[in-house]
């Protein structure tokens, strides 16, 4: 079994050799819940690509622990990088698409209050849905052993997501209605590509309109319709083999 991983603020300054400390709730994670004891292999990440590897040289308390850094590796930047634009769903199954994505592999993720949304983030609510989903990304960028985590963004209007379909490499939003396949679409190597996930009222015929002006097509996926909720890390997955990224 690959060795746990646990985020630590930054990696400055640490090398191969020296020693590392793990302290607050990540450490209280490790030393109680996790219960790592002297010897056992840890990864300490940034969550933006440096994943110092090495084994827990002391345990102190119950919320600390040293770690002994026998290696330093680093991701190389993706390519092509994927962005999702995720409608927001209802209840706790926008944490459900955040965490399915980041487990996959995604790059990015961009909450969308689409105008068929049930859900959509006011005030006080805003803030506390949106640090859900950054939680519920860090939590499975750890899971998933990933060292470089997904950046959930601040959510964007139709016309800031029109923006951002714009200056994509490849832009493309997923319809049930869609004539061309997703499987069958000309990818770039390099570069970004940005997907739109409509919520379970779909996508209205303004807001298509919006973003085909922007550049972004209707793909659909298969034959069978699928949530809001699975259907970005369906995509993902789809993209991650097409474009090498999982060979």
């Amino acid at each position: 079994m690959t060795a746990p991983v646990f985020l630590v603020e930054s990696l400055a300054g640490v090398r191969a050799g020296g020693t590392l400390t793990l302290d607050g709730p990540e450490g209280r994670h490790a030393v109680s819940v996790r219960r790592l004891r002297t010897g056992e292999e840890v990864v300490l990440t940034d969550g933006h690509g440096t994943g110092a590897h090495g084994t827990v040289a002391a345990v102190e308390g119950k919320d600390r622990l040293t770690v002994a850094v026998t290696e330093l590796r680093t991701e190389d930047p993706p390519r092509p990088t994927i962005t999702v634009v995720q409608a927001l769903p209802k209840g706790d199954r926008g944490e459900l698409a955040v965490e399915t994505m980041t487990e996959t592999g995604v790059d990015a993720i961009v909450p969308w209050p689409a105008a068929r949304c049930v859900t959509q983030w006011k005030g006080e609510r805003a803030a506390k849905a949106l640090g859900k989903w950054r939680a519920t990304a860090r939590e499975a960028g750890k899971q998933s052993r990933r060292l470089t985590f997904p950046e959930v963004a601040d959510p964007l209007t139709t016309k800031q997501v029109a923006a951002l379909l714009a200056d994509a490499d490849f832009a493309a939003v997923l319809h049930e209605e869609g004539s061309t396949p997703l499987a069958t679409a000309e990818l770039p190597a390099e570069g970004r590509i940005v997907l739109v996930v409509g919520p379970e009222g779909g996508v209205s015929p303004e807001e298509l309109t919006t973003f085909a002006e922007a550049g972004a097509k209707p793909y659909r996926l298969g034959t069978t319709v699928l949530r809001t909720s699975t259907a970005g890390t369906a995509a993902t997955a789809l993209l991650l083999g097409r474009t090498g990224r999982w060979s």
